[in-house]
């Protein structure tokens, strides 16, 4: 990847640097606290010329070395300290996958506060309930999200034009921040000595309400992003795209993950399907993150075509299905298929594809994979739980594993979040029974490992039967005309609740289907009912352009069923 860029002059380093912050008095010599902030340091210290963060697709592409990276987060973390920020108090960060992002993950743990990321999707009702909600002392913003902002807010708001430039104001504060350093360094920045003190204040997305606050620690992040870099093969050599957004779940703590493995990162500010097929073919990617209907985009995309060197896809928010493993592995890109939710950090299972399934057809294979598995480094094992008869049953117990007695995934230790921010009572409800409850439903099969039926809310109850709209999914979405299938409960007359599925059609199909909609319907059904029980048959088919989903790429089912309320 060539490039002409030239770092502004706050961004450069002393020559021989320090790269330790001034340790805490009274440690044990064997004890030192973790904290992600370690890996950017010791990256610069190793690989100080490495390539480390790439943002070449905005109008001003910048490139740092691991060495000017690293100075430019201390620079940050001494301009926040100047603006007043004190240690714990929670700085916003509203932008996209950019430097400013990927600066703040670190600098603001170098000032001992907390990041409270936002995402860029939601409205500005949602947006001033969570600044006001975290109680945020300072806001970072990216200039195309200024209006997400409240009109009478007093926190003080830093905009960053994502030009590297020294005129832009985001670059003028690090430049203030370097003049405030007055060339102490990293030795005047002391390491934070309580490793359970807070690192990020993420929101859930409040589909049942307002969102919730996730806290999580300097401790959980630190090992969370050992046991993500190692799960997912990322080392010095690896170069990961960022299409995932930071925001979500910290990146799934894939921003320090990488700066401990030392690997290259380069950042897009939207998912571009184009940009990430010239990325894939051009510039060494090895990784990336993104929910199965991101992948089903990049796969489907025109200038989608087999690669010349593999690349690992980390895939989470919901199962593979069996049309999409098939679609990424004919293009050389190999699934990692993880689970897990904001409140464990991102993933913290993953399914381990076994030698013996090489043998399998691919359908066999893909409901394998479909798995999410078992609990990885770092975390404690998966559980799946009977679930509670009332609020008073506190008690957690195994289902068998027999890979049909349904309960809810369980789990606790590391790489659990430490509390809903200002919600003790919702704190205590989400870890009944000494575990975090986290409200998908699920068998544990004989090997041990779990498969997730459904989130509890998602189950359709069709005439006492329970069916899982995600299995249900998985079916229909191996029709040969079906590019993405969504399947909601519609209220019927003699059965209760009845699947109502969403198709999208794969592109040559349209054509096919044009004006007949409805006969493809019939001919789903039909299809359907050879591969699921009568109660699990969809008894409307609706044929639609799109469906309706987060900045991740998960579908909103909470606004299908709005829409099959009103049929």
């Amino acid at each position: 990847m060539s490039f002409k860029f030239a770092p502004t002059p706050a961004s450069l380093p002393p020559r021989n640097a320090s790269l330790v912050l001034r340790q805490p008095a009274n440690l044990p010599v064997y004890f030192q606290p973790l904290n992600p902030l370690q890996f950017i340091l010791r990256a610069a210290e190793i690989y100080p010329e490495k390539l480390a963060l790439v943002h070449p697709d905005a109008k001003y592409p910048v490139f740092y070395s691991f060495s000017v990276w690293c100075q430019r987060i201390q620079n940050l973390a001494y301009a926040l300290i100047q603006a007043g920020i004190k240690p714990g108090d929670r700085v916003a960060v509203i932008a996209p996958n950019s430097p400013l992002i990927a600066d703040a993950h670190h600098g603001v743990l170098a000032a001992q506060a907390v990041l409270c990321l936002i995402n860029t999707r939601l409205k500005p009702s949602e947006v001033a309930y969570i600044l006001d909600h975290s109680g945020s002392s300072i806001i970072l913003v990216d200039h195309e999200y200024r209006h997400l902002l409240p009109p009478d807010l007093k926190t003080p708001v830093i905009v960053s034009n994502d030009s590297g430039r020294e005129d832009d104001p985001y670059e003028q504060f690090l430049s203030n921040g370097r003049a405030f350093s007055q060339e102490r360094g990293w030795k005047g920045l002391e390491y934070q000595a309580d490793e359970s003190a807070s690192a990020l204040l993420c929101y859930t997305s409040g589909t049942t309400g307002r969102p919730k606050g996730v806290v999580t620690t300097l401790r959980g992040s630190y090992l969370a992003a050992v046991a993500n870099a190692y799960e997912s093969r990322i080392h010095v050599d690896s170069t990961y795209l960022w299409i995932l957004p930071m925001f979500h779940a910290g990146g799934w703590t894939f921003p320090w993950a990488l700066t401990f493995a030392f690997a290259t990162q380069i950042t897009l500010r939207t998912v571009d399907f184009t940009l990430i097929w010239k990325h894939f073919n051009n510039s060494g990617v090895t990784h990336y993150s993104s929910a199965p209907t991101v992948q089903i985009g990049i796969v489907n995309d025109p200038a989608a075509k087999p690669l010349s060197r593999p690349i690992s896809a980390i895939i989470a928010g919901a199962a593979p299905t069996a049309s999409l493993i098939s679609s990424l592995e004919a293009k050389g890109i190999q699934p990692i298929h993880v689970y897990g939710l904001t409140e464990t950090y991102g993933p913290f299972t993953r399914n381990y594809v076994q030698p013996s399934w090489a043998a399998l057809s691919l359908q066999e294979r893909s409901k394998l994979m479909a798995r999410q598995g078992h609990g990885f480094a770092m975390a404690q094992d998966a559980r799946v739980v009977y679930l509670p008869k009332d609020s008073n049953d506190t008690e957690l117990v195994d289902v068998p594993r027999d890979g049909k007695t349904v309960g809810e995934i369980v789990t606790r230790g590391n790489i659990v979040m430490k509390e809903y921010f200002r919600d003790p009572e919702a704190t205590t409800k989400a870890f009944r029974g000494g575990s975090f409850n986290t409200g998908d439903l699920a068998v544990m099969h004989p090997d041990g490992a779990i498969a997730i039926v459904d989130r509890s809310k998602d189950i359709i109850i069709s005439g006492g039967e329970n069916a899982s709209s995600l299995a249900i999914e998985q079916e229909l979405s191996s029709h040969p005309d079906v590019l993405e299938a969504s399947v909601v409960a519609r209220n019927h007359i003699k059965w209760g609740e009845r699947p109502h599925a969403f198709i999208i059609l794969k592109v040559d199909s349209r054509t096919k289907w044009k004006g007949r909609h409805d006969a493809f319907g019939e001919e789903l059904k039909a299809y359907s009912k050879t591969r699921l029980p009568g109660f699990a048959c969809p008894e409307w088919v609706q044929v639609v352009e799109q469906l309706p989903k987060t900045s991740t790429g998960k579908i909103l089912k909470t606004d299908l069923r709005k829409i099959v309320a009103k049929l």
